[in-house]
């Protein structure tokens, strides 16, 4: 996917202006903070529909199906944006669900996930809001039983491959350190509980194994289990036919770390090992991570005799992902100097140490100037919080020149809404 590299040191979709000022989209960044206030989180609507026409393209050479992976980033626009394209979606929770509803997603392009799911979602699923269920666990198997036969619905199994990509541990989703999926020493019981549910269509079998994911082979692997999975419900008696093998492509962060995956070979060996089956790709990071640029305000530098501190406003609020997994960022001044770059540690303002990661900044950085944060387009805005109350920033969606709201800033009442006086 080389179109959807850096260039020249700039993440996709960003350029400099004559005056050396950042532009996103074609928009310059300081006229978005003017206009919108910061932090925010600039969503580049082309430099999304370009990685997505990208991977359809390698999909569409293997009739493979994708469906986007809502947890990455899910709000009613983008919903919307992303419904009037030949993608389905899978939710991992009502208020997902809703969401996809709202933004014109039918339900036939609707998968549900989730490793404990509400009794409220599995009657939405056997009601027909969602064409597909996939189930997680044997007690969840279990607790359809005892709803009965009140709905009908296709289903995937959910198997724990035990492919162990190489990636952090807090996101990794298979093998035995992780809580997703069935054993395969459970899959016989599986199959007998599903053969009492004639109600539950049983169409095939899931696995994803992890994100950021930057080697091929456990994608590889991990689809030759699944053919093997779906040849064994065959003999069983079962209509299975898919294998889905999730997401977790990984892009590239910074400029000067390209590694990346090659996801138009990588899913041209997947087909060849699962050759006889309906293959499905669930990806969410490598359609929208490269889409989003989070911008913030220097509230203060400290400069110490060993480090230098940059304090923005914003932080794991609005960005959890350094925190909870050391994930990195590539970030930039939004207006270019001459002065020579220096190291320094990018910090949010919460009551918290908060490091948002080391960067190269110019040396004569000011409170008051702007950072770009590269690639947030994934797992930030999804992920974020109200922590010290902070409300979560808007997302502005960038195309042909022009921005508008996808979502708006939270204000002091949305974070009250809740409270009890």
């Amino acid at each position: 996917m080389s179109a959807l590299g850096w260039q020249n040191g700039l993440a996709p979709g960003h350029t400099r202006t004559g005056d050396g000022m950042l532009a996103i989209g074609g928009m310059r960044a300081d006229e978005l903070a003017a206009d919108f206030g910061t932090p925010a989180l600039i969503l580049d609507l082309h430099a999304l529909d370009r990685a997505l026409h990208e991977l359809l393209a390698a999909c569409g050479r293997h009739g493979i199906r994708a469906s986007y992976a809502g947890k990455a980033l899910l709000v009613t626009r983008l919903a919307r944006h992303l419904a009037a394209r030949d993608i389905g979606i899978d939710v991992a929770s009502l208020g997902e669900l809703v969401t996809a509803e709202r933004g014109g997603f039918e339900p036939a392009r609707i998968t549900l996930h989730g490793a404990g799911k509400t009794e409220d979602e599995l009657r939405a699923a056997l009601a027909g809001r969602a064409g597909r269920i996939v189930v997680d666990s044997l007690d969840e198997l279990r607790r359809l039983e005892a709803i009965g036969p009140s709905g009908s619905c296709d289903l995937l199994l959910r198997l724990n491959t035990g492919i162990e990509a190489h990636t952090h541990e807090f996101v990794r989703t298979a093998g035995d350190h992780s809580k997703f999926g069935i054993a395969p020493h459970e899959e016989a019981a599986a199959l007998a509980l599903l053969a009492a549910m004639p109600h539950l269509r049983v169409r095939g079998v899931h696995a994803h194994i992890g994100s950021q994911i930057l080697d091929p082979e456990p994608f590889v692997a991990n689809a030759t289990i699944l053919a093997a999975a779906v040849a064994r419900m065959r003999e069983r008696g079962f209509p299975a036919r898919v294998a889905v093998i999730g997401g977790g492509f990984g892009v590239p962060m910074h400029p000067e770390h390209e590694a990346s995956l090659d996801v138009g070979a990588t899913i041209d060996a997947l087909a060849a090992a699962a050759d006889g089956v309906e293959l499905e790709i669930e990806p969410g990071r490598a359609i929208v991570a490269a889409a989003g640029t989070s911008l913030y305000r220097v509230m203060a530098i400290k400069r110490y005799e060993r480090r230098t501190f940059v304090v923005v406003d914003g932080g794991m609020a609005d960005n959890p992902r350094p925190a909870l997994y050391d994930a990195t960022h590539h970030a930039v001044a939004v207006k270019a100097t001459n002065a020579p770059h220096q190291a320094v540690t990018l910090c949010g303002r919460s009551c918290e140490n908060d490091e948002l990661g080391s960067a190269a900044l110019p040396a004569d950085l000011a409170p008051g100037d702007l950072i770009a944060v590269c690639t947030t387009g994934a797992y930030t805005y999804s992920m974020a919080s109200n922590y010290n109350r902070f409300p979560r920033p808007p997302i502005v969606a960038v195309e042909r020149g022009s921005a508008q709201l996808f979502a708006r800033r939270e204000t002091l009442d949305d974070i009250l809404r809740a409270d009890l006086d």
